[in-house]
């Protein structure tokens, strides 16, 4: 019989002695990447600097501190591959506060001065922004409520900027903003969302931010598939522990962050990361390359009834058509080292193919409409200004206007999540099986693609093609074809 995950429970002891941790970071969305990824390096780092502890915050649901709190914040990643799969503990997260019932003692914790970085996982939705411009979005219901009442903020830019003027206010340093999300230049991207909410709300303030915090871009990546209950029972029979949350992921992890933390860091360099001036061209890499292929195959994959990415690569039409897009549409938009970015590409694949990691196409598929501008629509803008073909790209996003119909290849009902689910969906529901009429009406939303690709000939035109073969011809079929 198992017993739960505590501090007494582990047979295997933690490289440090927990008891000397203290917090120097809040994380604002601790889901299941954040547990796998950062909080990771943190882990490997408090051996040596037990300054560096992790206060976690959930913005929205109290699942993770529901599941975690009674296991003291410990919890298993469980790192599978071909080989088999290896377990660790993780005791870097030291609390969880849900925002919902612990706002106040949230936006104290922000401001402690002993916090020198807040990071966020908080998804593309989450900082309240236009994804076609970068910008604040002003008309967002939360930001609407934080600017109303702005001492009792729900938004994450409304936390960061209440903190922050309470450090402000109270004399002390600002802490640095880490963005761990996959947002085009996020360091900077958030940087400007904060500074326009803080403006609306203090044109002082909003100065004081603009000179004073620091919002470094950082690159992050690796895979983490939603948590099964099959998963719960791998853990149980490899550690002799219930843990009621832990994380599967794959060996493959990587983090390139830009050097610029005024009030000190952690020694990332010394466990694994990157430390770069500029991060761009790397986030650059990743965005197009990783994430534009994930979402492409997981729309056609979805479709053509596969449920994890491991099944989706293994078509033959699927893989061929993933590689001609990094190669032939992807890797010559990148200013980096035609080599390197070849080994990318193979070692993406790879990754893909592991069978072992459970990673849903329907999971990858969720928030299209915040993903599409960053992974697929800026290649499709460069490649159309160079003249150059947009086959594959324009493949991705015709699977993705298929995918929001709400109805799969065999009639059966997709559980499209989505901000704009509603409307994606009445606009698919007026248009029927018609593509052009669907390319029409879901091309006419600007807050995803802008102003200038609907009205680009060769950009409608191909998707427009595309989505008529996908209702002809089905997603595998056409992949083929395309590839």
């Amino acid at each position: 019989m198992s017993t739960r995950l505590t501090m007494k429970s582990l047979v295997t002891p933690l490289a440090y002695d927990r008891k000397a941790v203290t917090p120097g970071i809040v994380h604002l969305g601790i889901g299941a990447f954040h547990r796998a990824h950062m909080a990771v390096y943190v882990d490997d780092i408090l051996a040596t600097d037990p300054s560096w502890g992790i206060i976690g915050a959930s913005l929205r649901r109290p699942d993770t501190k529901d599941a975690l709190a009674p296991q003291d914040f410990l919890y298993t990643v469980a790192i599978r591959d071909a080989a088999g799969t290896r377990a660790r503990v993780i005791g870097s997260i030291l609390d969880v506060l849900d925002a919902n019932t612990q706002r106040k003692e949230l936006i104290v914790t922000l401001a402690d001065p002993r916090i020198r970085i807040v990071s966020l996982t908080v998804t593309e939705k989450g900082y309240c922004h236009d994804p076609a411009t970068g910008n604040l979005d002003q008309r967002h219901p939360d930001i609407v409520a934080d600017l109303a009442n702005p001492h009792a903020p729900i938004s994450a830019p409304g936390l960061l900027v209440r903190a922050l003027e309470l450090r402000r206010e109270a004399g002390n340093a600002p802490f640095t903003v880490l963005s761990c999300d996959n947002l085009p230049s996020n360091g900077k991207t958030v940087a400007r969302i904060v500074t326009q909410f803080a403006r609306l709300r203090d044109p002082a303030l909003a100065d004081w931010i603009a000179e004073h915090v620091a919002f470094p871009c950082s690159m992050v990546d690796r895979i983490v598939p939603a948590t099964t209950d099959a998963d719960r029972d791998i853990v149980r029979e490899l550690t002799g522990v219930e843990d009621a949350w832990p994380i599967m992921t794959e060996p493959f992890t990587q983090w390139v962050i830009e050097d610029h933390f005024p009030q000190g860091r952690p020694a990332f360099e010394t466990v694994g990361a990157q430390l770069v001036e500029e991060v761009e061209a790397f986030e650059l890499m990743k965005l197009r390359m990783l994430n534009g292929s994930h979402s492409t195959m997981s729309y056609i994959g979805y479709l053509g009834g596969c449920q994890f990415v491991s099944e989706a690569v293994a078509d033959p039409g699927i893989r061929q058509l993933i590689h001609g897009l990094m190669t032939s549409e992807v890797m010559p938009t990148l200013p980096m080292d035609r080599k390197d970015l070849e080994a990318y590409r193979d070692a993406l694949l790879a990754r893909f193919a592991n069978p072992a990691l459970k990673h849903r196409t329907w999971q990858i598929a969720m928030d299209g409409s915040q993903k599409l501008p960053q992974r697929l629509l800026g290649t499709i803008r460069d490649r159309l200004a160079a003249d150059q073909s947009i086959q594959r790209l324009a493949l991705g996003v015709a699977a993705w206007m298929r995918y929001v119909t709400g109805i799969d290849e065999k009639g059966e009902p997709i559980d499209v999540k989505d901000p704009h689910a509603a409307r994606l969906r009445a606009i698919a529901d007026a248009a029927g099986r018609d593509a052009e009429k669907l390319a029409d009406g879901l091309l006419g939303l600007p807050e995803i693609f802008g102003t200038d690709l609907p009205s680009n000939a060769a950009f409608r035109g191909a998707v427009t093609g595309h989505l008529a073969a996908l209702f002809r011809d089905g997603a595998l079929a056409t992949a083929k074809a395309v590839a």
